[in-house]
C-alpha cells in the first residue's frame, strides 16, 4: 500500500526551481518548519544562519500568497503541512591540479516545494480558547511585550536625564557658591594686602626718612644732593667707612666726600667716629714715645 504522492498531497503550494544549493542543505533547514504555523515558520526563517534559508522563505510567502489569493484563506489559519526538496541537475566544472590532472566541481540544484494547509475547525477552536484563556494571542503578546520594552526603555533615559540635569545642577550651584567665596576671600586678601603694603610703605618712608636725616644721632645730619655742600649747622665731615670725621682747618678736609655731617666733633665722637690724623699728630707731639717704639721693633 503506498502513501499520497508528494504531487498529490492537499493543500496550497509553490515551487523553486533549480536554487543553487545541494538538497541535502536545503531538506535540514525544511524539516525546522515541517509542521509550524505560518508565523512561527517564518521567524525561524529569518534567523536561520543557513544560506538557503532565504530561498525557502520567499518560497513560503509564495505559498501564503497563493492560498490568499486564489484560495482565500487567511494567513494566520496556515501551517507548513509539507515541504520537501528534490535534487535538480548538478553542474559539472573542472579544477586544474598537480601533474596535469583536473578535479571534477560538482555545482548542484535542489527543486525547493512548499505546501500549506489550512488547520481544521477543531484545531482552530483549540488555538482560540488557549489564546481566550491567556487573554491574548501570541501576536499581542510579542507587541504588548515590544511596548513594555520601550517604555521601561524610555522611562529609564528619562530617570537618567532628569538625575544628569539634577547632578548637573547641583554641581553648578556648588561651583558658583565656591566661586563667589573664592571671590570675596581673594577681595578681602587684596585690601588687606594693600592695607599692609600702603602701611609698610609709610613705615619705612618714615623710617628711611628718620634714617636718612640722622643716620648717626640728632646732631648729624645725610649728605644733600651736591656731596660737597654742607648743610646749615653741620660743618664736620664723617667717612662712614673709615669711621674717621674730618674738621674743616683739617688737612684731609677739602678731598674728603662727606657721608655724613656732624654739627660738633663731640657729636662725632659720641657715634664713634674718631677724629683724622689724630694719631699723627700726637706721634709728632711725643717723639720719644715713637723713638721707643721703634728701637723696641729694632730689637
Amino acid at each position: 500500500m503506498t502513501g499520497t504522492k508528494t504531487n498529490e498531497r492537499p493543500g496550497t503550494r509553490a515551487k523553486a526551481s533549480y536554487v543553487r544549493s545541494s538538497a541535502y542543505k536545503a531538506r535540514e533547514v525544511l524539516d525546522l518548519v515541517r509542521g509550524k504555523s505560518y508565523a512561527e515558520a517564518a521567524e525561524i526563517l529569518q534567523f536561520s544562519e543557513r544560506g538557503v534559508s532565504e530561498d525557502i522563505l520567499k518560497v513560503l510567502d509564495s505559498a501564503v500568497a497563493n492560498a490568499e489569493h486564489n484560495d482565500s484563506l487567511l494567513a494566520e489559519e496556515l501551517y507548513v503541512s509539507a515541504c520537501y526538496a528534490d535534487e535538480g541537475p548538478t553542474l559539472k566544472r573542472w579544477r586544474p591540479r598537480a601533474r596535469g590532472r583536473a578535479t571534477r566541481i560538482r555545482k548542484r540544484t535542489c527543486h525547493i516545494t512548499v505546501i500549506v494547509s489550512r488547520y481544521s475547525d477543531e484545531q482552530l477552536e483549540a488555538m482560540r480558547d488557549r489564546e481566550a484563556a491567556s487573554g491574548r494571542s501570541g501576536s499581542t503578546q510579542a507587541a504588548e511585550a515590544r511596548r513594555a520594552r520601550v517604555a521601561q526603555s524610555r522611562a529609564r533615559d528619562e530617570d537618567d536625564h532628569d538625575h544628569d540635569h539634577d547632578h548637573d545642577h547641583e554641581e553648578a550651584s556648588v561651583e558658583d557658591q565656591a566661586a563667589e567665596i573664592v571671590e570675596a576671600t581673594a577681595a578681602s586678601m587684596a585690601d588687606d594686602t594693600e592695607y599692609d603694603a600702603e602701611t609698610a610703605d609709610s613705615d619705612a618712608d618714615s623710617i628711611v626718612d628718620a634714617d636718612d636725616a640722622t643716620p648717626f644721632g640728632p646732631l648729624s645730619h645725610a649728605p644733600l644732593e651736591d656731596v660737597h655742600e654742607a648743610p646749615e649747622g653741620y660743618p664736620i665731615k664723617g667717612n662712614a667707612d673709615s669711621m674717621k670725621y674730618h674738621q674743616p682747618e683739617g688737612r684731609w678736609y677739602e678731598q674728603t666726600v662727606a657721608e655724613v655731617w656732624f654739627a660738633t666733633p663731640e657729636a662725632a665722637e659720641e657715634a664713634g667716629f674718631t677724629e683724622a690724623g689724630a694719631s699723627a699728630d700726637a706721634d709728632e707731639a711725643d717723639p720719644a714715645n715713637a723713638g721707643e717704639s721703634t728701637e723696641e721693633e729694632t730689637d
